[in-house]
């Protein structure tokens, strides 16, 4: 799906940015918060509770000359909230699965959580399996190469992070956004396709005098947020 929207700045010009919407999945107590965390404000996140629900953050990483815009989309690991969560895996492009490397039981249920999410998702769906907490590695429960095998034997990326001290917890969200990069540009995914879990946006400028104020933009079957790009489905 294409939005055209115009704005005003010295200068024309014009560029494309994709909208894509990423989950983060598993158990609770995983880390899945405090590695989202990390990814948008570079710091670890004190004092953490159990996601109720659903929380959201977003950020847009540049790759090349392409800007993606990753609608992230942080769900509660705890049973209780399972029919809730679901229903935000529909139509997602990428998904992180997180498991906790100290916790066996975190890592057994993969599976499970893997199957929720292909189910409802993009049918190119791009999974990262991530081993979180990684700096407790004298704990560690499940070891590397076990973890990398399910993930090759599920055909889904793998890596260990630590939220703690933010090792490599860029790299899953930056995995799954030039995957779905490398999708589009070798014609696997159409952003113009319902159901790919992606929205591609054309920003043409004009000469003026200054940028945009923030306004909705109505497109029929749903309104956006120029300020934030974050569709809300009616």
């Amino acid at each position: 799906m294409k939005f055209i929207v115009i704005g005003t700045t010295a200068q024309r010009a014009q560029q494309m940015e994709i909208l894509t919407s990423v989950n983060l999945v598993g158990e609770a107590g995983t880390g899945k918060s405090c590695l989202l965390h990390h990814f948008i404000h570079n710091s670890f996140k004190d004092h953490s509770q159990h996601t109720i629900g659903v929380e959201f953050s977003s950020r847009t990483v540049n790759l090349g000359e392409k800007r993606i815009k990753l609608q992230l989309w942080d769900t509660a690991g705890q049973e209780r909230f399972r029919s809730v969560t679901r229903s935000y895996y529909r139509g997602a492009a990428g998904a992180i699965l997180v498991y906790d490397i100290t916790s066996r039981a975190s890592f057994v249920n993969l599976s499970r959580w893997l199957a929720d999410a292909k189910a409802l998702a993009s049918p190119h769906l791009v999974t990262v399996l991530v081993g979180n907490k990684a700096d407790r590695d004298d704990e560690r429960e499940v070891e590397w190469a076990e973890a990398s095998k399910w993930a090759a034997d599920n055909d889904v990326h793998f890596m260990e992070t630590s939220s703690l001290t933010g090792d490599n917890v860029e790299a899953p969200f930056l995995l799954v956004a030039r995957a779905i990069l490398l999708a589009i540009e070798s014609g696997t995914l159409d952003p113009e396709k319902a159901g790919s879990g992606l929205w591609e946006f054309e920003w043409t400028t004009q000469e003026g005098n200054g940028p945009p104020k923030d306004e909705e933009v109505d497109t029929g079957d749903q309104v956006l947020l120029r300020s934030s790009w974050l569709p809300i489905f009616l």
